[in-house]
């Protein structure tokens, strides 16, 4: 019996579910037949598609035929969820595309229809409501086949000669067959549809049960079961959701091998990390119900249940994991109610990204703001419900803003250049533009006897680990082949880390070069209305900066299809409704990213600086008499040690002297940042006014603002303050461990802590917030050096943090790690410095280092 994963696709109220609903019905799966109107559907199983009357969530059914065992995919038709229709493509070996005959073949069906051919899924498509539809059949088959597939035939009456004949004329080798027999055969048949050399098309009425037997029995008949390994194994990974017990389920099909619980798998990190995680158990899932399996065998769509490390879009096994093509446009700032943690909210909203990767939920510390990308509004107000429904918090949003993003228009060379103290790594990248949708593509074109494999796939693995920033709004870097073209690395010093900062400033020092263009996003839009109104519609279209590609007139009612700024036109269907008195009509779907028409608005509007951008820098670090120092992006190359091709410069070394031209400064010293940031301060809140217990210090000089010193005083004890959750939120990997477990990334910071407080003598002051448990006392615990702090109820971090740099930083040296901005005013006012959790990153990588260098003598010693 054949394994088939069948998914259906369908514009918003083309009937999708109810074919869904017709086909369960058809096959004998369900007893009886569920309507979206009466809330009764099969597959629409959670409470606001039932209120909704749409599909918001890919689920699964199984059909059992004489030939199959089918796995029906159903997808969302609404365009604002199209990220979980893509997902849902991965796994799918043949798909049914069901359009509207009253609608035709709509703007979305198009979309739909591009999506499944650049993945190559064969098609069956199923005109629907014919019933009520005054639409001749061979005027739908005629608008199939020029606007989505020439090579579509009539399916509904096989066996004729006038169909065998239709069959033959879409493909040379079933046209000779045809000339030889006057018939072709099933198998042939079979194959040219698996090969998209054939698209079946069949009519009827799912409502009616018209049709949909004749679909069944053809996708039974004309579908060939894949070719899987028996032995290697292999997943696809296209959902993330939590049953009744609150369980993780990672849906995925098998496609080598065999699965069975208690059996252990490898698992992929973004950033190329493997780790192991062990299936618990198996389940199979038709609708709401499941039922255990003992093996999943290739073809199979099964939930495991045990892994916590997986997430949608991921291959496991030999399969490599899946790039998105859509993506959202909108981006949305959370406002939440008073009282509520910006921490603890954005960990309980990590449970609902991990089911829809595509909002793109960030939290910055900075700002203690969280934000999300989303599809449209219909999306926002579901997002809302979830968050009520799962965390029982009444969330609102912001206006929303577009998601933007940059390229290049021409070839650039950028290098960087990674050597603080007992570190290095040198990178030479050629940056070239790519065509629109092409993402960012990571290549090398590197001999091994330059810079050895592994490093060269380090290098690739952070080009692709993170999103690149543009230079004039700070939006994502997109249509950009980013190539290897150089580098060195040093026998003792290099390490894996170094790279990651050597490539991620190569990058950056191109786009400073180069410089970049912005695109905007664009919808494609269909508008109808009356005829009267044409003029009025296409002058507000000219007026938005918009295109129209068709234009026509049927029974006085206008139609217009084309392409328009998301900027402009996010807010004319309320506009298009007004005017036209409720009879105008518009359909958007996300369109292509284009150059920006208002480029120059954008720069002023977002006010976005690349030179103080401290999570992209665009400078190099160099050494020199055993320390480092930064050297702007464009003075660097300069100093570089290699050239584009790898080659040695022998006139540059680890302590070459510093140009007299070159700006460079002790690299983790921020003293003239901040006294630059003290000037903003006290430009803004006034002159800051000496406390009263510094006044018994009369020597002090009066003229002079507090400097970090570069030695400090004998009698001083210098103390390191870190805000916990804000450090780890902006260290990627403390980060990412927080996704799982929010008290291993705590105990792991408290480790590097104390790693820290043992190599550089210091004080160190680790504090969270437990302001939000109520009744809470708070804590302190002591670990040598090394002292953690969790906050009473309603003192937040930020507040012990200002009490304790304001007792300690007259008589010590202080310094405090955070990314809130409002925090780092306080620190400077109350005369501590600030550490930018980067820096303190790299800090601490260096304290590995010598960590590392001690353990190796110690056991020189003992030997």
């Amino acid at each position: 019996m054949k394994n088939t994963a069948v998914g259906i696709l369908a514009h918003v109220d083309a009937g999708k579910t109810t074919l869904s609903e017709a086909l369960l019905y058809t096959s004998g799966a369900i007893e009886r037949l569920g309507r979206v109107d009466k809330r009764d559907a099969f597959l629409d199983t959670h409470s606001l598609e039932r209120e909704r009357g749409i599909t918001i969530f890919s689920k699964q059914a199984i059909i059992d035929t004489p030939l199959s065992h089918i796995t029906l995919v159903d997808t969302p038709g609404h365009v604002d969820f199209s990220c979980e229709t893509e997902r849902a493509l991965s796994i799918q070996d043949y798909a049914i595309l069901v359009i509207s005959a009253e609608d035709g073949v709509r703007s979305h069906t198009k979309t739909l229809w591009q999506m499944l051919r650049a993945r190559k899924i064969p098609t069956f498509i199923f005109v629907n409501k014919c019933d009520i539809s005054d639409r001749r059949r061979d005027e739908l088959m005629a608008e199939i086949k020029t606007t989505l597939a020439p090579l579509a035939v009539d399916f509904s009456a096989p066996g004729s000669d006038s169909f065998y004949e239709n069959i033959a004329s879409c493909d040379e080798r079933l046209m000779q067959e045809f000339f030889d027999t006057g018939a072709v055969n099933d198998a042939d048949i079979a194959a040219a549809i698996a090969t998209s050399r054939l698209f079946p098309c069949y009519f009827g009425s799912a409502l009616k049960l018209t049709g949909v037997r004749e679909l069944l029995s053809g996708i039974d008949k004309y579908t060939i079961q894949k070719e899987y390994s028996s032995t290697i194994f292999g997943a696809r990974v296209f959902k993330i959701t939590r049953d009744k017990l609150g369980r993780r389920l990672c849906f995925a099909k098998i496609t080598g091998g065999t699965l069975a619980p208690k059996d252990s798998i490898t698992v992929r990190l973004a950033g190329g990390e493997e780790i192991t995680e062990k299936i618990e158990e198996l389940r199979v899932f038709s609708g709401e119900k499941s039922k255990p399996q003992k093996t999943a065998v290739p073809g199979t769509v099964v939930a495991l249940i045990g892994p916590q490390s997986i997430s949608a879009g991921m291959g496991l096994g030999f399969e490599a994991s899946d790039e998105p093509v859509l993506s959202p446009v909108l981006d949305y700032r959370i406002i939440l109610p008073e009282g509520v943690s910006a921490h603890e909210m954005y960990a309980r909203l990590l449970v609902i990204a991990e089911e829809d990767p595509a909002l793109n939920l960030k939290f910055d510390p900075r700002l203690s703001e969280i934000r999300v990308s989303l599809m449209g509004e219909i999306q926002l107000e579901v997002l809302k419900r979830l968050v009520l429904e799962r965390t029982g918090i009444e969330i609102g949003f912001d206006e929303g803003s577009i998601l933007y993003r940059e390229t290049i228009d021409k070839t650039v060379f950028g290098a960087g250049h990674f050597e603080p103290l007992r570190h290095y790594a040198e990178v030479h990248l050629r940056l070239e533009p790519l065509p629109e949708g092409s993402g960012v593509v990571a290549s090398s074109e590197l001999s091994r006897e330059v810079l050895s494999l592994n490093f060269q796939r380090l290098v690739m693995t952070h080009i692709e680990e993170r999103i690149h920033r543009g230079v004039l709004l700070g939006a994502p870097l997109t249509d950009v082949e980013i190539t290897l073209v150089g580098g060195k690395a040093h026998l003792k010093h290099t390490e894996g880390g170094d790279f990651r900062q050597a490539t991620y400033r190569a990058v950056r020092q191109a786009l400073r070069k180069v410089g970049t263009v912005i695109l905007e996003p664009t919808f494609n839009f269909k508008i109808e209305l009356p005829g009267e109104n044409l003029g009025r519609a296409l002058t507000d279209i000219a007026n938005m900066h918009g295109s129209v590609d068709f234009t026509d007139t049927v029974g006085g009612i206008a139609v217009l299809e084309g392409n328009c700024p998301v900027y402009t036109m996010r807010s004319y269907p309320a506009v298009l409704r007004a005017y036209t008195r409720g009879y105008g009509k518009i359909a958007l779907t996300v369109g292509k990213y284009v150059p920006a028409h208002n480029a120059e608005e954008l720069i002023a509007t977002f006010g976005y600086d690349p030179d103080t951008d401290e999570r992209n820098p665009s400078g190099s670090v160099f050494c020199r008499a055993g320390a480092g120092y930064t050297v702007p992006w464009y003075e660097a190359d300069a100093l570089m040690h290699t050239g584009p091709e790898g080659q040695d410069e022998d006139k540059k070394d680890e302590e070459q002297s510093i140009p007299k031209r070159a700006a460079a400064r002790v690299y983790g010293g921020t003293a003239e940042e901040d006294k630059e940031l003290m000037r903003i301060f006290e430009a803004t809140y006034g002159k800051i006014k000496p406390r009263k217990v510094a006044e018994k210090v009369e020597n002090k000089a009066k003229t002079e603002p507090k400097r970090r010193p570069v030695l400090k005083k004998q009698h001083q004890n210098e103390y390191l303050v870190l805000d916990g959750y804000n450090v780890i939120f902006g260290w990627e990997e403390l980060g990412r461990l927080a996704l799982s477990d929010f008290s291993l990334a705590r105990d792991a910071l408290v480790r590097i802590a104390c790693n820290y407080a043992a190599i550089r003598r210091v004080s160190v002051i680790v504090v969270f917030d437990a302001y939000k448990r109520a009744g809470g006392e708070g804590s302190v615990e002591h670990l040598g050096p090394v002292t953690v702090v969790y906050t009473k109820e309603k003192q937040t971090a930020d507040s012990y943090i200002e009490r304790t740099t304001y007792e300690l930083a007259d008589d010590n040296f202080v310094r405090v790690v955070t990314g809130d901005l409002d925090e780092q005013f306080i620190i400077l006012g109350n005369g501590a410095y600030r550490v930018s959790i980067d820096e303190f990153r790299l800090e601490c990588e260096s304290v590995t280092g010598e960590i590392s260098e001690l353990a190796e003598k110690y056991g020189k010693n003992r030997k």
